[in-house]
């Protein structure tokens, strides 16, 4: 027997009235909140990320524990390395789904970056991993 998943609500974010925060996963990235998350009881997360003028850092190898984890790049470009696939860039116009589990790691992007993120569920952890290998990275 399946349960009922609770109604979502109607959710609207205007630009002229988002608010970027510096509380997120990373130091050198800040954060609008999309609604997603409260209209949807904590199912869906979806945010915008974007860099810290003149700010850069390193992810170091990690996985996510989550259903989905989709980024759509919206201006500039961020480059990552995915085990089993190697060295990706993503650039304006981009989507890359990042399975569950997938060891990566950010290896750079530009200052102007600015990408969506939408993930199932809104909350989920994140854990350190060891780099993948030469052969694993494909």
């Amino acid at each position: 027997m399946t349960t009922a998943q609770p109604k979502a609500e109607f959710s609207v974010s205007h630009l002229k009235d988002a608010e970027f925060e510096s509380q997120g996963l990373r130091s050198f990235f800040e954060y609008r909140d999309l609604g997603i998350k409260a209209a949807t009881g904590g199912r869906v997360g979806a945010h915008v990320i974007r860099a810290k003028p003149g700010k850069h850092g390193s992810t170091g190898w990690h996985s996510h524990d989550l259903e989905v984890q989709l980024v759509y790049v919206l201006q500039g470009w961020v480059e990552f390395d995915y085990e089993g696939v190697g060295a990706v860039r993503l650039e304006a116009g981009a989507c890359v789904h990042q399975p569950p589990g997938i060891r990566h790691v950010e290896i750079a992007h530009s200052d102007d970056v600015e990408f969506l993120e939408i993930t199932l569920p809104a909350d989920f952890t994140t854990e350190k991993a060891e780099p993948a290998t030469a052969a694993a990275t494909g």
